[in-house]
């Protein structure tokens, strides 16, 4: 990389605050729960906010347990496939679920798009899974246009105050030919792409050398997650109470979940207000809100609303705990946690 590049990389690193190191931007954000925890004199008082999902979702949750909660109308089709299945009965299993290639395979246990992959062929899907001994969750391949992350939260009871928080849409890293610029130099003209050359240098080397035609469109991430390039818009614009209305009624129907983010797919932003969409998965206690990392919302702003989501988060705390329902033992979090670190060494031993 050259040294006008790198310089370009330094300078969006340490002035922009979705490029910022996250051990930098997380930083206020650990201030925020250590304070709501100290009034709450449990460490891990949000353990008690999503009581259907382990630890509330703070991390090593299951995700095809949590799309067992979901919906039907709202969830596409997928299946779990074990460690060492053998590849029929795979293959006869994403028959039976009605599951055609391409397909997205994550894995079961993962977060911020780890090896979350668009998968082609058969030949391929199966050569993918036989390097990794851990579940997978292989899902239909949704073709609706749009991408979004909506966080929602309600608090207990029948007529419980319910809310959505944050609306984010997602742009794809994707480039359009000029007939004479390689894909790697259309990169090198976006700084936000420019951190990922890089990575698609070690895994798709080919793909930076050719030339697409003038006005050509090139998909070059199919994974809206910002680690992997695509651009986070604010949406809150759309937070209308028709919009919530519709929301609710879907998110009513997921017991014991009080506070999540959909990760979804939908049509168009008048679909997506009328409560039409389909989820790729729902994350719990730990979901930003996503629109904070929009290039034009700045770093105060974002910690602001960081700081509106903590409280929100000890408000259900509050409420759920007069409901009966308590932390976790901190012994219960401990064994959960190492059980999540081994797992992680696992998975990490293979190649991403």
């Amino acid at each position: 990389m050259t040294l006008y590049n790198s310089s370009r990389l330094f300078v969006a690193r340490w002035t922009r605050f979705e490029f910022l190191p996250a051990s930098i931007a997380n930083f206020p954000v650990v201030c925020f729960w250590l304070w709501y925890a100290l009034r709450a004199r449990h460490l891990f008082f949000f353990s008690n906010v999503n009581p259907s999902i382990p630890l509330g979702g703070a991390f090593g949750e299951s995700k095809s347990a949590i799309l067992r909660l979901l919906p039907a109308s709202i969830v596409p089709a997928w299946i779990l496939v074990k460690p060492e299945q053998p590849a029929y009965d795979i293959l006869r299993q994403l028959e039976q679920a009605g599951i055609w290639f391409p397909l997205i395979a994550k894995p079961d246990i993962g977060e911020r798009g780890f090896l979350v992959k668009k998968i082609n062929t058969p030949e391929e899907l199966i050569a993918h899974l036989s390097l990794y001994s851990v579940p997978f969750i292989l899902q239909e391949f949704l073709t609706l246009p749009k991408e979004g992350a909506v966080l929602f939260h309600r608090f207990p009871g029948a007529d419980g105050r319910f809310d959505i928080t944050s609306v984010c849409l997602k742009e794809f890293m994707r480039v359009r030919g000029d007939g004479k610029s390689s894909i790697r130099e259309l990169m090198e003209k976006d700084v936000r792409y420019l951190f990922h050359v890089e990575r698609f240098q070690k895994n798709h080397p080919e793909l930076l050398t050719l030339i697409p035609a003038p006005e050509e469109d090139v998909l070059l991430e199919p994974v809206g997650n910002h680690a992997r390039g695509t651009l986070f818009r604010s949406g809150n614009y759309l937070a209308d109470d028709r919009m919530k209305q519709a929301f609710e009624a879907h998110c009513r129907q997921i017991n014991g979940v009080y506070y999540g983010r959909f990760d979804l797919k939908y049509d168009s932003e008048e679909s997506l207000c009328r409560g039409e969409f389909k989820v790729m998965e729902l994350n719990g206690i730990t979901s930003d809100p996503a629109h904070v990392y929009d290039p034009e919302h700045g770093g105060l702003r974002a910690l602001r609303d960081f700081w509106r989501h903590w409280t929100i988060i000890f408000r259900l705390h509050r409420a759920l705990k007069k409901e009966g329902v308590y932390p976790a033992p901190l012994s219960e979090v401990w064994e959960f946690g190492k059980s999540y670190r081994q797992y992680l060494k696992v998975i990490r031993e293979k190649p991403a």
